[in-house]
């Protein structure tokens, strides 16, 4: 049971509020969002607040999804689980039918949002989150964002880039909205997203991998034909399915092994033991078709050696390498290179590769933090940051334990780890020119990506 459920953005603004039950005080949101903001400074434990606390008898539960925190307040005992969940679902059902989740967004079709509301939640009882039911009760139409507006490498920027130039509003448009001329453009996304995890020793060694992967897609289909979704015949799902030694390309040769794996409600395995293809009629919006976990043995896609040495009294070097592992084809986007460094540092000078283009360093005096950022890197190069570092006293102890470890996020369009591949998507015909846009891409985003000094 809900009692207030509402949308902050990073800075506190209170853009979506809405009071089911009038029974926790109207004061929540800055009572919130000052409690996320100064979690660590109230002598918590945690660097950030969980996603569920509880203040003054109020429980909080919060999500944070494309740069909004998501919350939802009740005063009466509820499982955490359940509320999260219908958070995450809120703000997928409101992405499709706004086309774009961003404050912008929001704010010029806070309308329609508010009718979504109203229909999802009933006097604090959840009633649907379906995108393809709520249809029936949605009466308003969306207000379309300025594409000029989008973040630079948001999900349309990605399906721009590889060999196919994608029209760059398809994937920013609402599940209720028709083209200028009033037909529907008949079209499928899927994306194969891979978040992954890697942790590198000093000596380069890789000590800990993992992907988080899954399968997304948005269907523009009108009457809901069935799909086949066909993935690798050589696919293998359980950790006892063998050992992987051999490293694979985006080309997606080789076995696939997947420790685990789970489907959406709509997909029927009938066909997958025998040749690894899924069926389903997909529902209106974005939703997941698979969602899987892989803990063997894969090629990372970046190569990352750190060291830090003292040069003299009050001084040290610090030399960061990244290697590109992906072929050339393919280009990582938004890279930024993290480093924490002694406490005691007060100046910071860089040195880039002579001709580096795109790259910045930057000394974050606040929280001594080395940061290196590069627009693009291109598969096999090789960068380098050297950086010298001033400290205001002499070294105490060893200062490679008070440094690092060196973190890296990117993002590589067109390029997936674990060699997971879409090898074809069949759509039912429903006549003989009925020949839809189908469009899939891949993505690599860093989820924690570690090496030790």
């Amino acid at each position: 049971m809900i009692s207030q459920f509402f949308v902050l953005s990073q800075r506190g603004d209170n853009i979506v509020f809405r009071d089911y039950r009038g029974e926790v005080q109207k004061g929540s949101t800055e009572i919130f969002f000052r409690k996320v903001k100064f979690w660590k400074e109230e002598g918590q434990d945690e660097a950030q607040a969980p996603p569920v606390f509880n203040v003054d008898g109020v429980n909080y539960f919060h999500v944070k999804v494309a740069g909004l925190l998501f919350v939802a307040t009740t005063r009466v005992n509820i499982s955490p689980s359940l509320v999260l969940e219908l958070l995450q679902r809120i703000a997928r059902v409101i992405k499709d039918y706004l086309g774009v989740l961003s404050e912008d967004s929001l704010r010029k079709n806070f309308v329609l949002v508010y009718e979504l509301l109203d229909e999802v939640i009933d006097f604090g009882y959840v009633q649907s989150t379906s995108t393809e039911v709520l249809k029936s009760y949605i009466f308003n139409e969306p207000i379309a964002v300025d594409a000029a507006r989008l973040p630079p490498l948001g999900p349309a920027a990605i399906f721009m880039q590889g060999s196919k130039r994608m029209p760059g509003t398809a994937v920013t448009k609402s599940v209720i909205a028709n083209e200028p001329a009033g037909r529907k453009r008949e079209e499928i996304f899927v994306d194969i997203i891979e978040k992954i995890s890697v942790t590198f020793s000093s000596s380069g060694y890789i000590l800990t991998s993992e992907i988080d992967g899954t399968i997304q897609m948005k269907s523009y289909l009108t009457g809901n034909p069935e799909i086949r979704v066909a993935l690798n015949e050589e696919l293998n799902i359980g950790r006892g399915s063998g050992s992987l030694y051999d490293y694979r390309s985006s080309t997606g040769s080789g076995a696939v092994i997947l420790d685990d794996c789970n489907f959406h409600e709509s997909v029927r395995l009938d066909s997958f033991d025998v040749d690894r293809t899924l069926s389903l009629v997909p529902p209106d919006g974005e939703f997941p078709v698979m969602n899987y976990r892989m803990t063997q043995e894969f090629k990372p896609p970046f190569r990352v050696n750190a060291l830090i040495e003292e040069a003299g009294n009050l001084r040290a070097e610090v030399t960061i390498k990244i290697r590109a592992e992906f072929p050339s084809n393919i280009t990582a986007n938004t890279i930024v290179v993290q480093m924490p460094l002694p406490k005691y540092t007060t100046r910071a000078t860089f040195e880039l590769d002579r001709g580096a283009a795109g790259q910045t360093a930057d000394f974050k005096e606040a929280n001594k933090k080395l940061e290196w950022s590069l627009k693009k890197i291109v598969g096999g190069s090789e960068h380098t940051l050297r950086a010298k570092l001033t400290f205001l006293q002499e070294t105490h102890g060893n200062i490679t334990k008070e440094s690092g470890p060196v973190s890296m996020t990117f993002i590589i369009p067109m390029h997936n780890a674990s060699g997971l591949q879409v090898k074809y998507l069949q759509i039912a015909k429903k006549s003989s020119t009925y020949n839809p846009y189908r469009w899939v891409r891949y993505v690599t985003q860093a989820n924690s990506y570690v090496a030790r000094l």
